[in-house]
């Protein structure tokens, strides 16, 4: 009877863990970019260990018709960035090595994804 017991709590044991999500895993660092800001002048904005695999449209850009899109973004996170020029990871895209990455004042970006 033991036995059963001991092999039952294994078992669900097993699943639990299974079926238990791992923690997601950020970039550890920040990125950085410029924008221009509602009174027209540049302002900058940061990520501070932004998740990574996951799609981040920027903020004060996310809307094309509204905005023009951020520049200048630096990459000091320990993942490569993969900025695009649309929102939601969409239209063209550059990638940003990590810790030292950074693009000037003509790489455009609305959206950034992380390795």
């Amino acid at each position: 009877m033991r036995l059963r017991s001991a092999a039952v709590a294994a078992a669900s044991a097993l699943t639990l863990l299974v079926a238990v999500p791992g923690s997601a895993h950020a970039a550890n660092g920040t990125f950085s970019y410029t924008y221009i800001g509602l009174d027209g002048q540049p302002q900058r904005a940061a990520l501070s260990d932004p998740e990574s695999a996951e799609c981040i449209t920027l903020p004060e850009v996310a809307d094309p018709g509204s905005s023009a899109p951020a520049f200048s973004p630096r990459n000091r996170t320990d993942s490569s960035a993969t900025v695009f020029t649309e929102p939601d990871c969409e239209g063209d895209y550059f990638t940003l090595r990590p810790y030292t990455g950074y693009g000037s004042e003509r790489l455009k970006l609305r959206s950034v994804v992380f390795s």
